[in-house]
């Protein structure tokens, strides 16, 4: 069962798909949350503070995804097609997390402002992780890529630097040619179409991935 931060959390973001950020208000995330407004001040301090840990999440989401994405078995450039995959449809369906790799926020979204210096720490742990910054894109791309070389690495000549290298400069291009394609979609292909090009660009007649993850799947 959700607790409930992370009702609250689905709430406010579900929020966002029918009008925008400025627009939300703490008492109707509250109220259709089925949740006290003093629960959800517990738990975030302010509307700032909860546009910091959607953010937030939305960065952790993805950074899992990629994780996922690798954790199948397979070849590495079969397993770097499908974090490509996951990145190119995750943005294409969760506009924060399209923020977040681009840092084009627009005004319909939750831009989070850093906490206020001086500020008292949150009481709950995660809005204190929160509140402590989210990453800028290419702090995330750089963890990505971190996380990802270092699961490719894993195999049979993991030991060999010149091997951590490689699959650090591969990651590098995977993560790279997805972000080209969230924020250089000409608008004319369809989903289907960018992850198509993905694929091929990055391993050429490997055929559709088995361990690409859906949008919503994480």
């Amino acid at each position: 069962m959700p607790t409930a931060r992370e009702t609250l959390l689905d709430t406010a973001l579900a929020a966002l798909g029918t009008q925008p950020w400025s627009a939300v208000r703490m008492i109707d995330v509250a109220t259709r949350a089925r949740v006290s407004r003093q629960t959800l001040y517990n738990e975030f301090g302010s509307k700032e503070g909860l546009a910091r840990a959607l953010v937030r999440r939305e960065a952790d989401r993805y950074l899992r995804g990629v994780e996922a994405a690798l954790a199948e078995p397979g070849p590495p450039a079969r397993r770097l097609v499908a974090v490509a995959e996951w990145t190119v449809a995750s943005a294409a369906a969760r506009p924060v997390l399209r923020a977040l790799l681009t840092g084009s926020w627009g005004e319909r979204l939750p831009a989070p402002r850093p906490a206020r210096a001086g500020a008292r720490a949150a009481a709950v742990p995660e809005q204190r992780r929160a509140d402590a910054g989210v990453p800028s894109p290419g702090e995330l791309l750089g963890q990505a890529r971190d996380r990802a070389a270092a699961l490719i690495a894993r195999g049979p000549d993991g030991g060999d630097p010149s091997c951590r290298g490689d699959a650090a400069r591969s990651c590098e291009l995977a993560l790279r040619l997805a972000l080209s394609f969230v924020v250089a979609a000409t608008g004319r292909e369809s989903e289907g179409d960018r992850v198509r090009l993905v694929r091929e660009a990055l391993a050429p007649g490997a055929g559709p991935s088995a361990t690409t993850p859906t949008a919503g799947g994480r």
